[in-house]
Formats: C-alpha cells, sequence, structure tokens
C-alpha cells in the first residue's frame, strides 16, 4: 500500500480524512515513516491495536506494513472475556490504544508500561508477552479475530501480500475511479479495513474515516438512525460497505423522505443473506445496492456483484484471482486461503478454504448462497431444512426487519419476527406467512410465530459483528417462548 501512496498521488492531494483533520499523501507518509521507526527502535515484532476509526488507525496500521511488524486489530466492542483471551492467546509484545485502562484489564498480572510515540491521541503500552500465546504462521503480517459463533475470538492469520491482492482484485472489479469512501464499519473489521482502506488507496481515492460515536454506533449493533443518515450526507461519499441490516437503516429513512445522495456509486452490502425484496427497494429509492460474499479466511471478499455485472438473489461473481468450487453442496475456496489460524499448527498451509457454506454457480458465473452448512435444522420427521432458505423467502418484501427460524427435532418451523413498523398489525403478519408459505415445501413452512417486542439487534450478543445470527444462543435466550409454541393446538403467538 505504501508504494501505491507514492505512485498514485501528488504529495499535497488528500487521501484521508477523520472527524478532525485531512492529511495529504506527503503528510501520511511521512508520519507513516516516523512511526515505523520508533516502533522498530522498540523492538517490536507483533503490535495489538485497539482503536476507534481514524487516521490515527491508519497511520498505524500502514506503519506497520513498512516496518514488516504484525498487526492485530481488536474490536473495541469485543467484550471484556473476549480482550482478555485475545491477549492471552495473542503473540503481541505491544499494544496501541484509545483507552489504556481497557488493555491493562485484560493483561492480568503481566506488567506494561507507557512509551511516548507520535501515533496522534494514541497510547503506546510495551508489556510482556502471554507464557500461553500461540504460535503465528510464517509471513503473517495481520490477524483478523472473527467473534464466531460462540462468542470466543478466533485469529485468521494472513499476509500483507495477500491483502494487496485482494484489495487490487476489488478495485479491478468495481472500476470506481478516485473513489471518496466514507467508512461506516469499525475498521478492525477485516471488510473495511480492505475494501474500505486499502482498494481505494490502489484507485488514487480518498477515505474518509470519521469516529463511530459520529456515525451513531454504540457497541456492535445499536445504530442512531438519524445520525447514520446525516453521516452519509454530510460526507457525500462516492462509495460506502453496510451490513444487511444497515442497509434496512437506509431503506427505510429513503422510504421516510431521506434523498439517496446523487455522489454513491457503490453501495456493497454483505456479512449476511440480503433479502431479494431489500435490494429491490434499495434500487427503486437510488440507493445503488450490490451483494457481496466473503469470509476472514479467503481474506475477505470472495465474490460480488458491480453495476457491470450483477444478478440480482446472488452474490455476484467470483473475484478474478479465486477459484470455487463445490463440493457436496460446500463452496470450497482456492487462490488466496488463509496462512492458518494462530494457535493452530494443523490449520497452517492450507491451499483450500471449505467454507462451510452451502451454495451453487449458476449457469451464468454468479455465486448462490443457500445457508450454513451446520445450521441444517432436521425436523423430527427426518426432513432436512436450511433455516436460512426459510428466513429468506420470509424476508423477501420489507414488511419484517428481522426473521429466525427454529424447528430443529421438532414437528414443524415456527419463526421469531422482529416488524420494520410497529403499527403492523398481527393479521397483516399472517397474511405474509400465509403467502410466503405457499411457495415453501408443507415441511418448510412456519406453521406459528412470535412477534418480538423488541429487535434481536438490540439484545446484546444475539448478533455477530457483521450483523449474522449466533443461533444457539437465541435458541437458548428465547427456549420458554420457543416451547410455548410446540402446545397441541396451533394457535397464532404474538405479544
Amino acid at each position: 500500500m505504501l508504494s501505491q501512496l507514492e505512485s498514485q498521488y501528488r504529495p499535497d492531494q488528500v487521501v484521508a480524512r477523520d472527524s478532525t483533520r485531512a492529511i495529504t499523501a506527503g503528510e501520511l507518509l511521512e508520519s507513516i515513516s516516523t512511526l515505523a521507526d520508533q516502533l522498530s527502535e522498540l523492538k517490536i515484532n507483533v503490535l495489538a491495536l485497539r482503536a476507534d476509526n481514524g487516521i490515527d488507525w491508519l497511520m498505524v496500521d500502514l506503519a506497520c506494513q513498512m516496518a514488516s511488524i504484525c498487526l492485530i486489530p481488536i474490536p473495541g466492542f469485543f467484550s471484556a472475556g473476549q480482550l482478555e483471551h485475545i491477549l492471552e492467546e495473542a503473540p503481541a509484545d505491544a499494544c496501541i490504544c484509545d483507552d489504556p485502562a481497557a488493555i491493562e484489564a485484560g493483561l492480568g498480572k503481566r506488567s506494561n508500561k507507557r512509551v511516548s510515540i507520535s501515533a496522534g491521541t494514541l497510547s503506546l503500552m510495551l508489556f510482556t508477552p502471554s507464557t500461553i500465546a500461540g504460535p503465528l504462521p510464517p509471513g503473517t503480517g495481520k490477524v483478523t479475530f472473527t467473534s464466531g459463533s460462540t462468542g470466543t475470538p478466533k485469529g485468521v492469520c494472513l499476509s500483507n501480500l495477500q491483502l494487496q491482492q485482494q484489495a487490487k482484485a476489488l478495485a479491478e472489479a468495481v472500476k470506481l475511479s478516485s473513489p471518496r469512501h466514507l467508512c461506516l464499519l469499525p475498521l478492525s473489521t477485516l471488510l473495511e479495513n480492505v475494501a474500505g482502506i486499502y482498494s481505494p488507496l490502489f484507485c488514487g481515492g480518498e477515505v474518509i474515516l470519521p469516529g463511530l460515536a459520529e456515525i451513531g454506533f454504540s457497541g456492535s449493533s445499536t445504530v442512531d438512525a438519524q445520525a447514520f443518515v446525516q453521516t452519509i450526507s454530510r460526507y457525500q461519499p462516492t462509495s460506502i460497505i453496510l451490513t444487511p441490516q444497515l442497509l434496512v437503516l437506509l431503506v427505510t429513512a429513503a422510504s421516510n423522505g431521506w434523498q439517496a445522495l446523487n455522489s454513491l456509486q457503490f453501495v456493497a452490502v454483505g456479512g449476511g443473506k440480503v433479502p431479494p425484496g431489500l435490494m429491490a427497494e434499495a434500487h427503486q429509492r437510488g440507493i445503488p445496492a450490490f451483494e457481496g460474499y466473503g469470509l476472514s479466511e479467503c481474506a475477505s471478499v470472495v465474490s460480488l456483484n458491480t453495476p457491470a455485472h450483477s444478478q440480482p438473489g446472488t452474490c455476484g461473481h467470483p473475484l478474478a484471482h479465486l477459484q470455487l468450487d463445490i463440493e457436496e453442496g460446500e463452496i470450497v475456496v482456492r487462490g488466496n486461503a488463509m496462512l492458518g489460524y494462530l494457535g493452530e499448527p494443523a490449520s497452517f498451509g492450507q491451499s483450500a478454504i471449505h467454507t462451510g457454506d452451502l451454495g451453487i454457480i449458476n449457469e451464468q458465473g454468479y455465486v448462490v448462497i443457500n445457508g450454513r452448512k451446520k445450521n441444517l435444522l432436521i425436523s423430527s420427521f427426518g426432513r432436512n431444512i436450511n433455516p436460512e432458505w426459510v428466513e429468506s423467502e420470509m424476508l423477501s418484501q420489507p414488511l419484517l426487519s428481522e426473521c429466525v427460524v427454529l424447528g430443529d427435532a421438532r414437528p414443524y418451523c415456527v419463526a421469531l419476527l422482529s416488524l420494520r413498523s410497529s403499527q403492523t398489525g398481527d393479521d397483516v403478519i399472517q397474511r405474509h406467512v400465509d403467502r410466503v408459505n405457499l411457495r415453501l415445501p408443507d415441511y418448510a413452512r412456519v406453521k406459528r410465530w412470535h412477534r418480538l417486542s423488541r429487535p434481536l439487534s438490540s439484545h446484546p450478543n444475539l448478533l455477530t459483528s457483521n450483523g449474522r445470527l449466533r443461533r444457539e444462543l437465541i435458541a437458548t435466550q428465547f427456549a420458554s417462548l420457543v416451547d410455548s409454541l410446540y402446545p397441541q393446538s396451533c394457535q397464532v403467538e404474538s405479544a
């Protein structure tokens, strides 16, 4: 990425801005070089980074590349337990952060000291590495942690070359010239890091990095809709990246009078399956939304719809440097496989990633995701049901904002539903469920449902950071409610 700054930009050209300042390519290169020298003098080999979005985050990221230091971004919304887990498992010998107290609490009894460095408002803490830290695969430039379905973070190890190849492939697929990209997701999220920073730098673009509070975020899944929309309007971006739930928020704003920006040329949507009806409504409202698919183990994006090549209901064409195969219904990706998982030598050196996602590649070469292999429900009648298929059908119209289908070892499927409008009556919901059921085989139909009093996104830890359902936790939290949906008589349940 450093060569891009030198070749794509004039020294006086603004390359990034955040909530308080703008920085030119020349200034950024100078700051990166200074910080890289300081980190090298301190003999730091592995550095953790826990900070809000901003120019300082970008500067640390690029300085580590210049100094050949492995960087471990830590999401700010991780719980104290998750933070402690990372600091125990990762072989980091220092951390740059905006909240030293949180890092100190996660270090346990290990000693630490603060050192003055040129990293804006951020602090550097040196500490003795964990005695139980796991090994890194050779060549690791970044370790990205996924929260996972159980809440225990897992470290995916990638090289800087892999990330650069990924960013270049994305830039070539999307074909935006000098984009003005607004980062709306945490930079610790690999998707925003690669597609939101690195890819625009390949195109000579400008990266906008407001703090998450300015965007309207509180934690990983609570967002102030008005602040979110105002931020987009304020910065007039060319491109943004959204999770499906954030797209719902933007479409809702547009339906209530917000005007989609003329500047917006590309809205990438990833992190979970997007209902076709939502995508259609987005385009009707002037929001150029395009669905993609990816995973950290493949350095983020695997396939993507673009303005030049798009097919609704799919996740687009695979990126040019990747090869996809379907093996027993599962998507297998080759071409940019991770180096391995932190602390798991048996995972090092894989040539292919078995994604765990069920899908097909259709005749036109577009990727279609049908759900997770591990999420299959088996009814008490012995029928295999993919809940994400049923949920997608239920979410095909904008009536619902969330749907969770359950029914493993049960006689029929039930659903927990969140509504986009509190004014929607139960009779309207039932008619929608009836219409959806007509498109489903009898064994996959939703026989009963429960109207949630508040969305799942407002419950701590029921969704991952990118909006995926944590199904086991949801089933546990709502166990009594779900049990009540299986009495002898099948009456519609609402609350």
